[in-house]
């Protein structure tokens, strides 16, 4: 997608620091604008790559912004901070994963980030935190900056929260649904507002706000997707038990203006970077403000959301007669959603990996993804091809919606298998068609049917 059409606005001096997913895609697309950026990591690898044009993970679109604005020369990397203090406005990209014993958010790369930023502060400037964050996190650093940095009270402090799709980044950072500015004076956001003019001006709706209201949109968004998710898993649940059809009733409630279609699609569950740890870390924070008992649901939409990972594995090992020990399984998809290489809590490998321990010899095929989830599970055998990787098979899983998967033809695959045997965990291939070409087809919330006789 090209950036917006420029007009006469200014070109401001940016530092973005951590250039991992969100960062990446943020400098890029803010060099795509017109503006003078540098993007500051601590890794040289990731550095050296994104210096070269070409972004360490896959993103549709990403390499030609990035190559676009090496060429220009208004887009550059470093691994040193001393190259940030000349900008006038610093991002805070950096990732805030899940902590190792707990729930909750693990912040340091943010304080480190802040840390050595602090002190190249010398005068006005506005630190902005895009970063995914607890509530009250943005108090805690302006404290922090101001103590640190030489310029003191001239350095301001802004949240401006991500709402990024994998696969879709570039369009949602250049048309974005909404801007949110949590700010604490006229001149930060205005200062925003000159950063994110060519978008504004393309009528995209801005909104001003506290910072903690601004820290809190980016998790409450999530939280609502993963509840959404994981809505249609217990509906899926319910029409088991009452033989009825999840795919028709989640369409029949798509159709009712007041809650839509979107995210209402029943399978095997969320995952990746986001969706899972910010819900764990909404509860943790929702806690510690003495608000844990409300938020208590989120810990169901979480016990939802994994439990549909067993149940899934429970329905493999009932469709291969009550064992999966020995059983050839294909697994088509590694990634947790199509559009993206990420392996990060990804249901389909967790599905494959759980098949593996269970004796199973489970073959895993992704367009985008291989190269991560053989890292992440060297136990487990891939194919590039997903053809190749059926060959043979017992049963068939498709765990990944790619279109790949859903275009594939279920009677030319029929030469291929050993057992014409498939689980639809997502819900993405036409089970009339597969089952007219004889296949036994199976889907959580979905009656199961042979093939013709």
């Amino acid at each position: 997608m090209n950036p917006p059409e420029r007009g006469t606005e200014l070109t401001v001096r940016i530092s973005v620091l951590g250039t991992g997913y969100l960062g990446a895609t943020h400098a890029a697309c803010l060099a795509a604008c017109g503006h003078q950026v540098v993007g500051i990591d601590t890794n040289p690898a990731h550095v050296k790559r994104l210096a070269t044009g070409r972004a360490p993970f896959q993103e549709p679109g990403l390499d030609r912004l990035l190559a676009q604005g090496l060429r220009a020369g208004n887009l550059s990397f470093s691994t040193d901070y001393d190259a940030a203090a000349a900008a006038e406005v610093h991002f805070v990209c950096v990732g805030t994963p899940q902590a190792e014993a707990s729930e909750a958010a693990d912040l340091s790369a943010l304080w480190a980030a802040l840390e050595s930023l602090a002190p190249l502060l010398v005068g006005p400037s506005l630190v902005v935190g895009k970063s995914t964050v607890p509530v009250g996190t943005a108090a805690r650093a302006r404290h922090l900056i101001r103590r640190i940095a030489p310029g003191g009270d001239s350095v301001e402090l802004a949240w401006n929260p991500e709402f990024l799709r994998e696969g879709h980044a570039i369009e949602d950072s250049l048309r974005p649904d909404r801007l949110v500015f949590g700010v604490e004076s006229n001149e930060a956001d205005l200062t925003l507002r000159e950063v994110y003019a060519p978008v504004i001006a393309a009528g995209v709706a801005t909104v001003r706000t506290d910072l903690a209201t601004a820290e809190l949109a980016k998790a409450a968004a999530n939280v609502m997707l993963a509840a959404r998710v994981s809505l249609a898993n217990l509906f899926a649940e319910v029409c088991e038990a009452a033989d009825a059809d999840v795919g028709d009733l989640t369409m029949i409630l798509g159709y009712d203006a007041r809650i839509g279609s979107a995210f209402l699609t029943p399978g095997i569950g969320y995952g990746g970077g986001c969706l899972p740890k910010d819900t764990r870390a909404f509860l943790a924070r929702a806690q510690e403000l003495g608000a844990g008992e409300p938020a208590k649901i989120l810990r169901e939409i979480d016990a939802i959301n994994l439990r549909q990972r067993a149940r899934t594995v429970d329905l493999a090992v009932s469709v291969l007669g009550g064992s999966a020990a020995g059983a050839n399984v294909t697994a088509l998809g590694a990634a947790f959603k199509a559009g993206s290489d990420d392996v990060r809590d990804s249901p389909a490998l967790d599905i494959a990996s759980r098949l593996h321990s269970l004796g199973a010899r489970v073959r895993v095929s992704d367009p985008a993804a291989l190269r991560n989830a053989r890292r992440a599970k060297p136990e487990l055998l891939y194919d590039d091809d997903a053809i190749s990787a059926c060959s043979g098979a017992d049963l068939v899983m498709v765990l990944t919606d790619w279109a790949d998967f859903q275009s594939i033809d279920p009677v030319a695959l029929l030469d291929v298998v050993a057992a014409p045997r498939a689980i639809d965990g997502r819900l993405c291939l036409d089970p009339d068609k597969w089952r007219a070409a004889g296949w036994e087809l199976h889907a959580l919330g979905r009656r199961s049917a042979a093939g013709p006789g």
